[in-house]
Order: C-alpha cells, then structure tokens, then sequence
C-alpha cells in the first residue's frame, strides 16, 4: 500500500496544500510515516524490555539463569508481552487504532483461529518428529516426571510458550507488520521483519544458519496465516503448541537446549541434516519437508485471502499543513 494518496483522488479545482521540507519528510496525507512510526515503536518496545529486566533484578524475580527455566521463562516472557504491547496501546491512541487492527481483535480471542493453529501446531512437530524416528533419529525413551509433576510442567510450559506465542507474533507480525506493510507493502514487509526474526534467534544456545533459515521459514508461514485469516490468532497457537510439543511432549531441543521439566528421556541420533544438530528438530531437513507441506495445505484450505486492517486507513482525520 503506497502512503501517499491518488492525486486523481483530491477534488477537482482545490488547490494542493503546499508542504514544507519538514512534512513531507516526517508526514504524508493522514499521519506519520510509517517507517518514523515503527523506528518509535519498537525503540520504546526495546527501552521498556530493559527497564523491565533491571526492575525485575532489583526485585529478585526469577529469570531464567542462562538455561531454559520454566518458571524464569514465563517471567521473562511476561516482561516481553508488557514490552510489546505497551508501546503498541501508546502508539495507538495517536494512531486511532486499536490492538485488533494491529492483528489481535478481542473478539477472536482463544476461539476457532487460535485452536486451529493449536492443532496445526502439534501436527507440525509429530510430523517433524515421525520423519525424524522413520530416519532412525528420534527415540522416545522412558517418562522423565513423576506422575505428580507431568501436569504441573504440561501446564507450565502451556503457559510459558502462549506468552512466547504472544510476544513474538505480536513484536514481529503485529504492530510492526502493519506499520510497515503501510508503507511498503504486506509480503516485502513480512519478508523483511521474517529476516529479523530469523536473524535474532541466531543469539540463542546451539543455533546455527539453517535454524535460523527454518526460523525465517516458519515466520514466513505465520505471515501467511495472518494473511489469509485477517488475525494473528491462528499464529499464536500455532506458535505455542508447537513450542510446548517440541520442548516438554517429545522432549527435543528447543532453541539450541533441552528443557529441565521435559515429559521423557528422549534421544535424537544420527546426521545432523536428519535430526537438526545441536539446534533440535527446527534444523532438521525434514523441517523443510514440513513447512512446504504445510505452506501448500494452508493455501488451499484457506483459499480467500481477507482483507487485512493494514489496507484501510486511519479514522483520523487527514492531516493539513
């Protein structure tokens, strides 16, 4: 979508507004451009992560100790979700936008979307899974919980992977995509925050480029979802159901690290263009196999591609010099 207006679109005879060098380089016709309005989002997103981190230090909260706690997790994650959404509801009320137009309307919240995405989510990684064993790479091995604690850590970890679910779909496909996408278009947006978001799992413990090749991958599927459903819901269950199967159902590595608090003793063995290395299942050539088998199936069961916020234009009104 081009920011600037059809100029076939102004009425015939009204003279155009002259604008200084200063507006044309900060504003177009309705508001700020879109490329000051991500650059403000996600420098107030990223300063109010670290003034979390230190308040949540000064406090004493448990933060994950360079390993993938559980309970440390789902605090960092928690700050994430402040982190991202804050800004988001800052930015909005100058914008006339709420955070359903950014992707998350509160009328889907948690209905069909979000629990087809559940769904496709846990059918993802068994199939990555079944590929991997079906090679001679995966073993299940004995249940690592007592019975006691297999609910505790299932619930556990449901809770840390939706906060995952939120942070990340909302910080690279919410605010961001939609701001973007206004300026440049949906796909050259959604490839280039997908590269970011890939880029920015190579920080993590054991990732590697094809990890983060499979991490843009996966977001580039997100997008599509979000593409064709109008929403981010389906993405957000996607995103934490298969986190949760990845980590705690078959016990892999997730992020370059296997979980404490994970259901058994699992083992992956073998090459690692099988089993994906020290990067888990998300570096496996059968995630590849995967997300093409996946790409192709979602475009034909969601065929009608819906009409997204980030194509209709703010209810403000239009700016004058």
């Amino acid at each position: 979508m081009n920011e600037e207006p059809d100029k076939a679109s102004q009425p015939v005879g009204e003279p155009v507004a002259k604008r200084s060098f200063l507006q044309v380089i900060f504003l177009n016709q309705r508001e700020l451009r879109a490329g000051w309005r991500l650059l403000i989002y996600i420098v107030l997103a990223l300063l109010s992560f670290v003034a979390f981190q230190f308040t949540a230090a000064w406090l004493h909260l448990p933060l994950p100790p360079g390993r993938m706690d559980a309970v440390g997790m789902l605090t960092s994650e928690i700050l994430s979700v402040i982190a991202a959404f804050s800004p988001a509801l800052l930015l909005g009320k100058f914008e006339h936008r709420s955070l359903g137009v950014y992707g998350l309307p509160a009328r889907e919240a948690f209905r069909g979307r979000f629990w087809q995405g559940v769904v496709w989510g846990l059918a993802m990684i068994t199939a990555m899974i079944l590929l991997i064993s079906a090679g001679g790479g995966f073993s299940f091995g004995k249940i690592a919980l007592d019975p006691g604690a297999i609910l505790k850590y299932a619930v556990l970890w449901a809770l840390v992977f939706l906060t995952v679910g939120f942070f990340e779909e909302f910080f690279f496909r919410g605010y961001t995509q939609f701001t973007l996408a206004t300026g440049i278009g949906f796909w050259p947006a959604a490839i280039l925050l997908s590269a970011g978001f890939g880029a920015a799992h190579l920080g993590n413990k054991g990732e590697g480029a094809v990890g983060a090749l499979s991490v843009f991958t996966i977001a580039m599927f997100f997008c599509l979802t979000l593409r064709r459903t109008g929403s981010l819901w389906f993405a957000v269950g996607r995103h934490a159901a298969f986190d949760w199967g990845e980590t705690f159902l078959y016990s892999v590595p997730n992020r370059g690290i296997v979980a404490p608090g994970h259901l058994s003793n699992s083992a992956l063995h073998g090459p690692a263009w099988l089993t994906g290395g020290t990067v888990g299942p998300e570096g496996s050539v059968m995630a590849f196999v995967v997300m093409g088998a996946a790409f192709g199936l979602f475009a034909v069961l969601y065929r009608r591609p819906t009409e997204l916020p980030a194509a209709s234009t703010p209810s403000a009104p239009p700016l004058t010099s």
